[in-house]
């Protein structure tokens, strides 16, 4: 199993066309979501988003945030921490917070995850996307495994 790492924000006529649209701009809109926990299984090596056959079964690690406040500054990010062994993903998500408040929760909740299990961070890669709400805007960063 691989993963592959993604972001993507929009804007649209309700929230949940503004997260649908922020899902489609990320790559993970035509698939059904599986939200799973944070652990990287061992020898996952991190690829480019793949095409996915249409209605698919897709796992991943999510983070999202959805506003309809104009001017609001919406954030979400995802970090990846791999050992030798395996690795951890942390996500984080916020409105009218710094994205780089957002991007540092982010890899200090990843880095204290690993500290907990002992592992020495060999990567640590973060996705992070920001977006200034127009009308009803969404924001989606994700980790998505690849079996």
């Amino acid at each position: 199993m691989n993963i592959a790492i993604t972001s993507g924000k929009s804007e649209g006529p309700t929230k949940l066309n503004a997260f649908d649209n922020a899902l489609l701009d990320a790559g993970i809109g035509n698939v059904n979501l599986i939200e799973v926990s944070s652990i990287v299984p061992p020898g996952a090596k991190i690829i480019p988003l793949p095409k996915f056959e249409v209605g698919s079964m897709v796992k991943c690690v999510l983070a999202k945030k959805i506003s309809e406040r104009k001017d609001d500054l919406i954030s979400a990010s995802v970090a990846v921490a791999m050992s030798k062994d395996f690795g951890c993903i942390a996500e984080h998500s916020g409105v009218n917070v710094s994205p780089e408040k957002v991007r540092e929760r982010c890899v200090s909740t990843v880095k204290n995850m690993m500290k907990k299990r002992n592992k020495k961070i060999e990567e640590l890669i973060v996705e992070e996307i920001n977006h200034r709400v127009k009308k009803c805007g969404a924001v989606v960063a994700a980790v998505v495994y690849i079996e």
